[in-house]
C-alpha cells in the first residue's frame, strides 16, 4: 500500500472488505478486485463526495461498480488469449465466509439469491460472463448482496425502471446455470473431495478406466494460462480425450512436487507447487472440478496464469 492509501481514514477502511467482496464478484479476478477497491479508495481521498457527515458506503460503491463496469467493458473489447477463467481465493470450508468477506449483518433480508459461497464458486462466476457489464452489476447488487431497486438504481446512475429491466434480463440470461445449479453445501463439497481424491490415486497409478468412470460423458476441461504458459487454447471435450490429457500432464509433476488440498471458491481444489520445470510450462497450478447431479466430473479447470494465482497461498 502507498503512502497516499495508508493515509485513508478508518472511515473507509471499514468498506475495504465488503468492496473487496462486491468487486471480485463483478470482475471474477481478485488481483482487479484489489486494483478497483484501490481505485475507488484514491478517488475518495482525490475527489471526496460533497459531504462526508453521511455514510460513505453509497458513495464508494457507486463509484466503483462503475469503475468495475468500465473495467469489464475494456475486457471484452481487448478480447483474452485462450479460454478464460475466474481467479481462485480460498474461502474457509464449510459454510463459512470466503476469505475476505465479512459475515452478513444480523437480521438481513433473505431475499437474496445467491449466498456468499455460491456466489464466488466458478459455476457462478463462469456464468456471469454471458451477461453485459451492467446486468452483472445489477444481478450482483440485486440478487447477492441484496440491494433495492433504488438502491441499485443510485450506485449504479440508471432509473429504477432501467434496473428493474436489467435485472429480468440478466435473470433470463442465469437460465441455463439455474438449470444445472448445484450448491457448494457441506455433502457437495465432502463428496467434491472425495471425487477428487480417488481421480488423484488414478492418475498416479495410470489408472486410465478408473480417470474414465469418473468422468462423465460430456466433461470439459479448461485451462487459463492467459497466453503466459503453454496449455490448450480451446476446451477439450469427452471422456476419452480428457483422460488421454490428463494422464498426460500428470508427467510433469515431479517426485518434490507439493500437492494439497485447500478449499477454493467454496469447493475442495488442488494447488499444486513445483511442477517440473520446462521452458513454457507453468510452475504453479490450481485444480478445480465441477461434478454433476450422478457424482461425476462434468468440468475441470486448471488455472495456471501467474495473476489469477495471486490470492491463492
Amino acid at each position: 500500500m502507498n503512502a497516499a492509501m495508508a493515509g485513508v481514514g478508518p472511515e473507509l477502511e471499514e468498506h475495504r472488505s465488503f468492496l473487496w467482496a462486491l468487486f471480485y464478484r463483478l470482475s471474477g479476478n481478485a488481483a482487479d478486485a484489489e486494483d478497483l477497491v484501490q481505485e475507488t479508495f484514491l478517488r475518495a481521498l482525490e475527489r471526496p463526495p460533497a459531504r462526508t457527515d453521511i455514510p460513505w458506503r453509497p458513495w464508494l460503491v457507486r463509484v466503483g461498480v462503475n469503475l468495475g463496469r468500465d473495467l469489464l467493458r475494456r475486457r471484452k473489447r481487448r478480447g483474452y488469449e485462450g479460454p478464460w477463467l475466474p481467479s481462485p481465493i480460498e474461502t474457509a470450508g464449510g459454510d463459512s465466509p470466503p476469505a475476505f468477506e465479512p459475515p452478513a449483518p444480523a437480521g438481513s433480508s433473505p431475499a437474496a439469491r445467491y449466498d456468499v459461497l455460491e456466489s464466488v464458486s466458478f459455476a457462478f462466476l463462469l456464468a456471469l460472463e454471458a451477461l453485459t457489464p451492467a446486468q452483472r452489476a445489477v444481478l450482483i447488487l440485486r440478487d447477492v448482496f441484496d440491494y433495492s431497486v433504488r438502491e441499485s438504481a443510485e450506485a449504479l446512475d440508471m432509473s429504477e425502471a432501467n434496473v428493474k429491466t436489467t435485472h429480468l434480463r440478466a435473470r433470463r440470461a442465469m437460465a441455463a446455470y439455474e438449470r444445472e445449479r448445484l450448491l457448494p453445501t457441506p455433502e457437495v463439497q465432502e463428496r467434491t473431495r472425495r471425487v477428487l481424491e480417488r481421480f488423484l490415486t488414478c492418475l498416479g497409478t495410470g489408472d486410465a478406466a478408473g480417470v474414465e468412470s469418473l468422468l462423465a460423458e460430456g466433461v470439459r476441461s479448461v485451462t487459463d494460462s492467459g497466453g503466459e504458459f503453454h496449455a490448450a487454447h480451446v476446451a477439450v471435450l469427452g471422456r476419452d480425450k480428457v483422460a488421454r490429457l490428463c494422464l498426460g500432464l500428470v508427467k510433469r509433476v515431479s517426485a518434490t512436487a507439493s500437492l494439497a488440498f485447500r478449499m477454493l471458491n467454496g469447493l475442495p481444489a488442488l494447488v499444486i507447487e513445483g511442477l517440473r520445470p520446462a521452458p513454457g510450462f507453468a510452475p504453479r497450478t490450481t485444480i478445480h472440478i465441477e461434478l454433476d447431479r450422478d457424482g461425476r466430473v462434468r468440468r475441470l479447470y486448471g488455472v495456471v496464469a501467474s495473476r489469477k494465482l495471486t490470492a491463492v497461498r
